[in-house]
């Protein structure tokens, strides 16, 4: 059974579960269409290979339009492939389009993959958190500096994976556990509690990992204790308001 589809990352807003209010990231996902089946009689293993998002033909080099000359007409090609393995024979067929409401349904739990923001060359204070060397005693250039990165004649080497200066970010990136809070069936899009990796319109891998979590997210305790106290605050200012017109009467009377 299918339970990954491609999507793309759009805007972070909020959503209401109950009375409690959630951070959501909006996701278009889908339709995804089947450009090639991998049997496990000719490949070794079961899989699908999906087709997401649309760009010009004339930008698409002639091997992959020989590729999905099956899946797609009209001079039309996707913008991504990507494959997913299966664990056993899909009930589909290439060209076939598999939509949001196939996979998914509100409070389900999925995991996205994505790549995130790359920063460029960083330092060590910046990319690894170094806390920086001393500013007094004539250090006058060891603010951002990483310090010594060997242990001296033994072992007479930098260990490997030690952390440096270098490229931050642009790798691939795996956030799990979040909860889908919306489903818009007419724009396609899904609402994810949470923020997801990479800039908007860079590509996501949508993976269901369970459903009925959606209960998770609901937290009633913090509520009633406010409405307790603003009852308490209430009371209070009705007495003194009380006081008040009591001690102004007695005045009056005298």
């Amino acid at each position: 059974m299918l339970n990954t589809l491609l999507g793309s990352k759009e805007k972070m807003s909020q959503a209401f579960v109950e009375d409690t209010r959630v951070p959501v990231t909006w996701v278009k996902v889908g339709p995804c269409t089947i450009t090639q089946i991998k049997s496990e009689d000719k490949d070794g293993y079961w899989a699908v290979q999906l087709g997401f998002g649309e760009r010009k033909t004339k930008n698409t080099p002639k091997p992959i339009l020989g590729h999905i000359r099956g899946a797609y007409k009209d001079n039309k090609a996707p913008r991504f492939l990507r494959e997913v393995k299966l664990s056993e024979k899909p009930e589909f067929g290439v060209g076939d389009k598999i939509t949001i409401t196939d996979v998914f349904k509100r409070g389900d739990m999925v995991a996205v993959t994505g790549t995130s923001k790359g920063k460029g060359f960083a330092g060590v204070v910046k990319r690894w958190r170094f806390k920086g060397g001393p500013k007094t005693h004539g250090q006058s250039d060891r603010q951002r500096a990483p310090g010594s990165i060997g242990q001296g004649t033994t072992p007479g080497r930098v260990y490997k994976g030690k952390k440096m200066a270098g490229r931050m970010g642009n790798d691939t990136v795996t956030v799990k556990n979040l909860i889908v809070v919306k489903v818009d069936e007419v724009n396609e899009k899904l609402a994810l509690s949470g923020p997801v990796p990479g800039k908007p319109d860079g590509l996501l891998m949508i993976k269901k990992l369970a459903s009925g979590k959606l209960e998770e997210l609901v937290e009633e305790a913090p509520q009633i204790e406010v409405q307790q106290e603003v009852e308490e605050v209430t009371a209070g200012d009705a007495k003194e308001n009380q006081k008040e017109v009591e001690v102004k009467e007695e005045k009056e009377n005298a």
